[in-house]
């Protein structure tokens, strides 16, 4: 028999044989498929998002020939993307330069439309709201493929915008609303929605040339409290006059000009570098990166095979066995060994090459169909559906390598098994071996010190190869790990004791799929710990401008503090507010002056001056600091970082008082409503006349002093009249309840001087705003209700309000675990199916001796759970190894940081997902039994026992 006739009677039997075991074959088949399927979703999704040149230039262009734009800075050379220009000559021109007149600048022929953009505040369904309004001819040929419609038409006249779809959602409108430009006092209607393919997130308005910008600047001239809109550079959309286009002669002479220009033809064919008159001063240079990309790439690749190899593995082997009679026949019948592996290794063949061409198959499919959902995802639509053939044949040969891959073991142990064991059907005896798991043991205990080591001496490396051979070696003790459970089901009932004694018995089926399962939660339980440490890290780090559950309603000068009682209502009435609120003022020792504009000696000046020595000064912002932070641990620095001292310059906070000192005029209600300090010896002490100091540091023997410097303005009659003569400098030392250190950290605000004693020191105070109690942060139409309230008071107030430390919904995380738990309920269903099938005598034999049928169903659940719990533990341990490495990187970098700037912050906590770990520790499993035992026939048909 030659080796082609030879495969080719192997083949036969594999198809036949896969065909015979339908149930068996699909689950193999699934197994390589949905990873295939994967990868190919993910390589046309990547191809497709990432735009080719061509595609981006007409997200940049629309269908233009050319982008032109005036950097303002006279003559210039440029590179042909656009992206790198300088002037003509050794030194830049020197004056103003005049706008370019861009009829001068282009080609004969050529045809051109303007783009301006400005930031406005327009109505909403809610109220008011800020948003970009660009004036674009949208509907000009040459927008396409820049702005498109997707609803509605475009404008038609001054009258007239279009939106983009976040903008109208978040505003509550729909085609046909009405809206209005603040500033210009015109409303508009909008007659359509479009999107930016290239930004479908984005929130903005379109009008047409002087629709909006003129009537604007022309309100501006007539009323001098309108201000001028603040519009940003002009760019021109070019459309040549021949069929060419703009080519690189018209860019140089663009240049001359002082235009620089952005040509669809140069990108797509750029000149030599002979005729850039830049590139003889300039050296490009790219970082070539693609070393670290391929080692990525190549290692999620490997963990794919390796996950594929795991789960497949036993439907072979178990496949193997139930075909044993089959390969003894092929024995007696002159096939030696390498015919009985033939047969096997066929059967990966036949089944890889199904699942590989099922997995690309359903892969391109789904991305079709789930095109717009992706596109909404990633905030931009494909340029095209980009196929790429040689990378999809790579792909559907990944899934048929691993096909093979994972029925090689099994090959070899089939044909090791005599002829007599095979047409008998008993499998023998075989004791495990010792030499694996001692081995595994020791490869474990070295990887661990390994990445412990590289944690502790900073090498990143280190830790990323001590954690994979520390996963290697826990895969080696897995078998033993699951020999050892059957010793813990003596005493338990007897389903749990028959999957426990199962598990043990058949480790071939058993071990590979605890240990698929262990790598995928390992991963995942990796990368969520280190994501949850970096998160709890960077909110130790944040630096709220408000306390949490508080919004502040602030004045910027004297006139807009007036029309804060009309403010105050509307507020209450359109925000929901709990526990009240509490009016404040600003102080400073001068005249009513503009806070923000503030003319030289307008404003006097007031200073808490803060007292030198121990508890006062901090000593980390001293000169001997640096031998100090290199004393300290982490633990001892943070404490020193967090005391009432260091707090100031440790935490910048936010002041709404427009004070550097952080003085502010209230009562108790302030107290309790912003600060949370609810302390009736606190309020008796305001009601009295004494401050309330929340920075202990600033207090020596129970007293501060407040320096200030008294000026005031000649039209300031009152205050000349009580205060005569030039300025002068006042240095008070005051009694002051001195609140407890954990009130140091309140943002915004050191000290709470009550109205009296402000007067008594000849202060200036003028009320400032409130301080609301809120439940939540304010939604978008909360906003917008109260910044139209604002407007129609007359504008002049802002609202405050703290949102946290960011989106604490992590969407990396949600995958993860998603992940994990997909490959934890497919490996445990898998493993069950393969018992199920493997000892399907036994449990014939079971139900003939009189056990109730609910036991077969108890007895797959209990099956479906020992794998998943096992490998779920197994992984836990296993991904906190490379997690606490790290992190421990991450803290030797943070103390050198520490020590060489000792105002940084070492803090680097270790925060295990607690959600994360529950999810696939508790409820995965107990999913994965449950679906075991509803999905499993209680009764089966009695039959002659096999074998």
């Amino acid at each position: 028999m030659s080796l082609f006739t030879g495969w080719r009677a192997a083949l036969r039997i594999a198809r036949r044989d896969a065909m015979r075991a339908k149930g068996r074959s699909a689950l193999v088949v699934a197994m390589i498929a949905l990873p295939v399927l994967g990868v190919t979703a993910a390589d046309v999704t990547y191809r497709s998002v990432a735009s080719t040149e061509a595609e981006q230039l007409t997200a940049r262009m629309g269908s233009a020939d050319a982008l032109f734009s005036d950097p303002g800075i006279g003559p210039l050379q440029q590179m042909p993307d656009g992206n790198m220009y300088d002037v003509v000559g050794d030194e830049p021109p020197e004056g103003d330069i005049p706008p370019v007149d861009m009829r001068t600048a282009l080609p004969e022929g050529a045809r051109a439309i303007s783009i301006r953009s400005v930031p406005a505040s327009v109505t909403t369904a809610y109220g008011l709201t800020d948003t970009e309004i660009v004036e674009f001819r949208t509907s000009d040929p040459m927008a396409r493929g820049k702005v498109d419609l997707i609803e509605g038409k475009f404008p038609g006249g001054a009258g007239e915008m279009v939106a983009t779809k976040p903008f109208l959602e978040s505003a509550g409108l729909h085609v046909g609303s009405r809206t209005t430009v603040n500033s210009a006092g015109r409303t508009y209607t909008i007659t359509g929605v479009v999107e930016q393919p290239d930004n479908l997130k984005s929130r903005t308005l379109y009008a047409d040339p002087g629709a909006v910008i003129a009537p604007w600047q022309a309100a501006a001239d007539r009323d001098k409290n309108v201000l001028p809109p603040n519009t940003g550079s002009t760019e021109w959309l070019v459309s040549g006059s021949g069929a060419t286009g703009i080519g690189w002669g018209d860019v140089l002479a663009a240049n001359t000009t002082g235009v620089l220009v952005v040509s669809r033809q140069v990108l797509l064919d750029p000149p030599p570098d002979s005729e850039i008159p830049l590139a003889k001063s300039v050296s490009d240079y790219d970082a070539d990166n693609s070393g670290e990309e391929s080692a990525a790439v190549i290692t999620v690749v490997a963990m794919a095979l390796l996950e594929i190899v795991l789960l497949a593995g036993p439907a072979f082997a178990v496949g193997a066995r139930r075909s044993r009679r089959q390969l003894g026949l092929l024995g007696t019948c002159g096939g030696d060994r390498r015919h009985v592996r033939a047969v096997v290794l066929s059967g990966g063949l036949v089944l890889g090459a199904v699942g590989a061409v099922t997995g690309v198959a359903a892969g391109l499919l789904l991305t079709v169909v789930f095109r717009p959902l992706i596109e909404d995802w990633a905030g931009q639509r494909f340029g095209s559906l980009l196929l790429k053939p040689t990378e999809l044949l790579v792909i559907a040969a990944l899934g048929l390598v691993t096909g093979l891959l994972a029925a090689f073991a099994p090959a070899i142990v089939a044909a090791r098994q005599s002829v007599l064991e095979s047409l008998t059907g008993r499998r023998g005896v075989r004791r495990s071996s010792r030499v694996l798991p001692t081995v595994g043991a020791c490869v474990l205990a070295l990887g661990i010190a390994v990445a412990v080591y590289g944690g502790t001496s900073g090498e990143s490396t280190l830790v990323a190869g001590g954690s994979v051979v520390a996963e290697l070696g826990l895969l080696a003790c897995i078998p033993v790990i699951v020999g050892l459970l059957g010793r813990l089901g003596r005493r338990l009932p007897l389903s749990p004791r028959m999957a426990l004694r199962d598990a043990a018995r058949n480790r071939g089926r058993t071990a590979p799929a605890v240990a698929a399962v262990m790598a995928a939660v390992a991963g995942s339980v990796a990368i969520a710990t280190y994501m949850s440490s970096s998160l709890a890290e960077s909110d130790h780090d944040y630096t709220p401008m408000l306390t949490t559950g508080t919004m502040v309603l602030s004045a910027t000068d004297a006139k807009s503090a007036e029309r804060l009682p009309t403010t105050r209502a509307s507020v209450e009435q359109n925000m929901t507010v709990t526990g009240g609120h509490a009016d404040f003022s600003r102080v400073w020792a001068g005249s009513d002056c503009n806070i923000y504009y503030e003319e030289e000696n307008g404003c006097g000046t007031m200073t808490l001056v803060k007292p030198t020595g121990k508890g006062h000064t901090c000593p980390l912002n001293t000169k001997g600091a640096k031998d100090l932070a290199a004393r300290l641990s982490a633990e001892e620095h943070q404490r020193m970082m967090r005391s009432p001292a260091c707090m100031d310059e440790y935490i910048s906070s936010g002041s709404f008082s427009l004070d550097p000192n952080n003085i502010v005029v209230g009562g108790p209600d302030l107290l309790r409503t912003y600060a949370k300090l609810d302390d009736p010896a606190a309020a008796a002490a305001l009601k009295a006349g004494t401050p309330v100091l929340l920075n202990r540091a600033y207090a020596k023997n129970g007293e501060i002093t407040l320096k200030a410097v008294h000026t005031y303005n000649a039209e300031d009659k009152k205050n000349r009249a009580l205060h005569p003569g030039p300025a002068r400098t006042s240095t008070d030392r005051l009694k002051v309840y001195v609140a407890d250190a954990e009130y140091a950290a309140t943002p915004g605000i050191r000290m709470v001087l009550p109205e009296r004693t402000a007067e008594r020191l000849g202060l200036h105070t003028q009320a400032a705003g409130s301080v609301y109690a809120v439940p939540h942060p304010p939604t978008e139409a909360e906003e917008q209700r109260v910044s139209a309230a604002i407007d129609q008071a007359g504008g002049g107030l802002w609202l405050q309000t703290e949102h946290g430390p960011g989106d604490r919904e992590n969407v990396i995380l949600l995958i993860l675990t998603l992940f994990a738990g997909v490959v934890t309920l497919g490996a445990a269903a898998i493993t069950t199916g393969l018992a199920k099938a493997d000892a399907e005598a036994d449990l014939t034999t079971l139900s003939a001796v009189g056990a109730p049928p609910r036991v077969r169903r108890t007895l797959s659940g209990f099956q479906c759970l020992v794998v998943a719990l096992t490998g779920v533990l197994l992984g836990t341990a296993a991904g906190l190894v490379p997690a606490v490495a790290l992190r421990m990187v991450d803290l030797r970098n943070a103390m050198d940081a520490m020590r060489e700037e000792p105002m940084e912050s070492a803090f680097t906590p270790i925060v295990l997902p607690w959600a994360t770990i529950g999810l696939l520790a508790v409820v995965v499993p107990l999913l994965a039994g449950l679906l075991a035992a509803a999905l499993t026939r209680s009764r089966l048909t009695l039959a002659r026992r096999a074998g």
